[in-house]
């Protein structure tokens, strides 16, 4: 089906879309991120299908994603300036806020906490299907809750064929997904919490994303702050999260090229993903080198859908060549690295 929002076809697409995710039920749709899982937002049954078909604790809240006409005051009780200078700045785009949640808006969405994320995609399509699903609202204001369209802790889903292979228990009945190409960021939104300004407490970057802390601090005049013991509970927070199926192991070259070194078993299948091939590496038949890209946006696009891959390749083993570990990469380091933790 053609990714273009505004063709015939998808227009037919997004106006069936809309009216499930009216009746309750579930619709994958493309984001720049990743593809989110969607249900609407204000009904708490269709969330509740949302942490069925993840198997995701009821704990853990969702973003409510919504087109870039919505009046956030009808999903936060409160909006600081700080809020909407990011909001001025980055929107349409992969930054989640976290706010105050408005006392009408079902405790469902945010796993029963007092806040509320909130994120505008833009994406052409989802933000079709967000205007779509707000014109069948009497009151206009269509918001769909929607993690990544994955199983709990595991790797998310850029392509809409990755999504169909996540779930193959769901009926086309029961989920429906919306084609709109590779997403082109290809990880998770930047989350910042700055839901308790007014109780003293600053902008909190709660999970890196394609919007730097840099990229914050020259919009707010200040660099958010690491997560502390009271800051919200947000998606992704988990020591091991965006892992594949197949063991995978963050290491240094050194490291790594011993690993490969003493990786003699012909059966067990490795594949060694790296910047460059070392002149010296061993070049053992059980042992796959890939060179994966070196600039951080261009990784991010390409992570998951590489692990995706090699999951289906039957490796026995993943080694990830670490990557720098600077500010550029602070979201990629986040990922990988609580992918490995899966494993150790």
């Amino acid at each position: 089906m053609s990714a273009n929002a505004s063709s015939p076809d998808m227009r037919a697409m997004l106006a069936e879309a809309a009216q499930r995710l009216e009746e309750g039920r579930l619709v994958a749709f493309p984001t720049e991120t990743v593809y989110g899982l969607g249900a609407d937002a204000e009904n708490p049954q269709a969330i509740a299908r949302i942490y069925a078909a993840k198997g995701r604790p009821a704990n853990h809240p969702v973003i409510v994603h919504v087109s870039p006409e919505a009046d956030i005051t009808y999903w936060a009780k409160s909006i600081p300036s700080e809020a909407r200078a990011l909001m001025q700045a980055f929107w349409p785009g992969p930054l989640t806020l976290i706010l105050p949640r408005a006392q009408h808006i079902p405790a469902e969405v945010s796993g029963g906490h007092g806040s509320v994320g909130l994120r505008c995609p833009s994406h052409p399509v989802a933000q079709a299907l967000l205007r779509e699903f707000a014109r069948l609202k009497p009151n206009g204001q269509g918001g769909v809750a929607a993690p990544s369209a994955n199983k709990f802790g595991q790797v998310s889903p850029t392509h809409a064929a990755h999504v169909r292979a996540e779930f193959p228990e769901l009926s086309e009945t029961a989920l429906m997904v919306l084609e709109g190409g590779p997403s082109h960021v290809g990880i998770e939104s930047t989350i910042v919490d700055v839901s308790r300004l007014d109780q003293g407490v600053g902008p909190v970057l709660l999970r890196p994303g394609h919007v730097t802390a840099a990229q914050i601090a020259d919009v707010l005049g200040i660099a958010p702050a690491r997560p502390d013991a009271a800051a919200p509970q947000v998606s992704g927070s988990l020591k091991a999260h965006y892992a594949p199926r197949t063991a995978l192991s963050l290491l240094a070259m050194d490291d790594l090229l011993q690993v490969v070194a003493d990786a003699t078993d012909t059966a067990q299948r490795v594949a060694a993903v790296v910047f460059s091939v070392p002149v010296h590496a061993a070049t053992t038949g059980n042992v796959d080198w890939l060179v994966c890209a070196n600039e951080p946006d261009a990784y991010a696009r390409e992570l998951y859908a590489l692990l995706r891959r090699l999951d289906d390749q039957g490796y026995s083993r993943i080694l990830l060549e670490q990557p720098p570990r600077t500010a550029e990469w602070q979201a990629i380091n986040d990922r990988v690295g609580r992918a490995a933790a899966a494993f150790t």
